[in-house]
């Protein structure tokens, strides 16, 4: 018999579906990828297949159980894209042989973070992209290895500190653009998304549900243990990245990048920054206004161009 917390237990088997995912569940207390997950799975629901590459959300399930109502499958970092294959052949393969009906259909959902999305899986990915797999993708990224102790991924944003990236001026590199990086593929849908904007949330989830082929979601998701703040600033930072025009609100479909919401006013980037201890080298001992500067010239830049 396994040892499993009673919460846990009582989270998976009694709640009802809005409270489904977190309760007793060992995940770190404001975890922005968990903020956005609930939301996605409220509407994805449980006629599903969660395909889980190693990481922070592997988390979720304790064997035997996990909190998903649908079904849920555990892969490699690099190997979720290639188990959803899988997983929808064989769901195809059913559906023609009559063995199961169009009412007993999944939808087939890829869970990662930023480790297996921006590096790892992008191989497996690029494969199911260009094979027009029908599968929703959701990468929760924190910007970094959160399971493992927060080293730099390619999702690093620069100038922030990772346990890995030391120096007194943070990360040296830049950010991977991956909604770019798959929109190239030209794909049915890719959006960005953020837990603390439920509502642009809902309405990207929704009509990507609605549609088939490869449907792609990244989620900023903000890490208090990783980015070092306190989990009750969570939905706060979140609104911040937006607000800053750090992290761009849009969408990629029928080949057009549609910006869902615009920061006419942004925010200086440094209110985002601050709050953040990977950022606390850019404020002190002494300001850095060298690199602050370099990080808020590369968003107005940024919004020059969608201008």
């Amino acid at each position: 018999m396994i040892d499993i917390p009673v919460t846990l237990y009582r989270n998976m088997k009694n709640l009802p579906s809005e409270h489904l995912l977190g309760g007793g569940t060992p995940m770190c207390a404001g975890c922005g990828g968990l903020e956005a997950l609930n939301q996605v799975y409220d509407i994805v629901g449980d006629k599903s297949v969660f395909v889980n590459a190693a990481g922070c959300m592997t988390l979720l399930s304790v064997y035997p159980y996990t909190p998903f109502r649908g079904s849920w499958i555990y892969t490699a970092m690099g190997s979720a894209p290639a188990g959803a294959q899988g997983v929808r052949d064989a769901l195809d393969i059913l559906l023609d042989k009559n063995r199961i009906g169009n009412e007993d259909d999944m939808e087939v959902v890829v869970l990662t973070g930023d480790g297996s999305a921006y590096g790892m899986g992008m191989s497996a990915t690029s494969g199911t992209l260009d094979r027009d797999l029908d599968y929703l993708y959701l990468c929760y990224d924190n910007e970094g290895y959160g399971n493992t102790g927060q080293q730099f991924s390619a999702a690093t944003p620069h100038g922030a500190k990772t346990a890995t990236s030391k120096g007194p001026h943070g990360y040296p590199g830049f950010k991977k653009d991956l909604f770019e990086i798959w929109a190239a593929h030209k794909p049915a849908y890719v959006a960005t998304i953020i837990g603390a904007e439920p509502v642009d949330l809902a309405r990207k989830i929704e009509k990507a549900m609605s549609m088939k082929g490869p449907r792609m979601l990244i989620a900023l998701s903000p890490c208090p243990t990783g980015w070092d703040f306190d989990p009750k600033e969570t939905v706060n930072i979140g609104k911040l990245a937006v607000k800053t025009g750090i992290w761009p609100l849009k969408e990629y479909v029928d080949g057009k990048i549609i910006h869902t919401k615009i920061p006419r006013e942004r925010k200086p980037v440094e209110d985002y920054l601050k709050l953040q201890g990977r950022f606390k080298h850019l404020f002190e001992p002494q300001r850095d206004d060298e690199l602050i500067n370099e990080i808020q010239q590369r968003v107005d830049r940024y919004w020059e161009d969608v201008s």
